[in-house]
């Protein structure tokens, strides 16, 4: 059984390292997050994302001037249809901060978690062994689908 059986119909909330092994071809996990993608470019799944990813995902790119990577990962996470990536509002700060207060995640943990809950998903899909189990909520660690 693998990774999309495990999804449904979505909407499905994306953590940074999974546009990561995508955009940069992670020879571990790209067979796991292609059909994630192709799902979600084809309108049969819907995905959404927090600003704090297109931070943690520029950071590396811009540090060694990979100027494409950049801007293909920006265009991936504000253009792409089927995504969202939700900005870092006073709306999603909130939320973040009493994820934060309530679980004691780290802050870019309760954002993408935030974005989940503002996007109605049931679905996180990680490779973060830290997070605790919440509430409405499935964690699916992409390190359980390798074969």
């Amino acid at each position: 059984m693998g990774i999309m059986d495990d999804l449904g119909n979505g909407p499905v909330c994306l953590d940074t390292c999974v546009f990561i092994y995508f955009m940069e071809e992670d020879s571990k996990f790209l067979d796991i997050v292609l059909p994630i993608f192709k799902a979600i470019d084809q309108g049969l799944l819907m995905a959404v994302t927090s600003g704090i990813t297109l931070i943690e995902t520029l950071v590396v790119s811009i540090r060694e001037a990979d100027h494409k990577l950049a801007d293909q990962y920006e265009r991936i996470l504000t253009e792409s249809r089927g995504m969202k990536m939700y900005e870092l509002d006073r709306e999603l700060l909130r939320q973040g901060a009493y994820l934060r207060a309530i679980f004691g995640i780290k802050t870019p943990d309760a954002l993408q978690i935030a974005a989940a809950r503002k996007g109605g998903c049931s679905i996180f899909i990680t490779n973060d062994r830290r997070l605790p189990q919440i509430d409405g909520l499935t964690i699916l660690q992409l390190s359980d689908y390798l074969s």
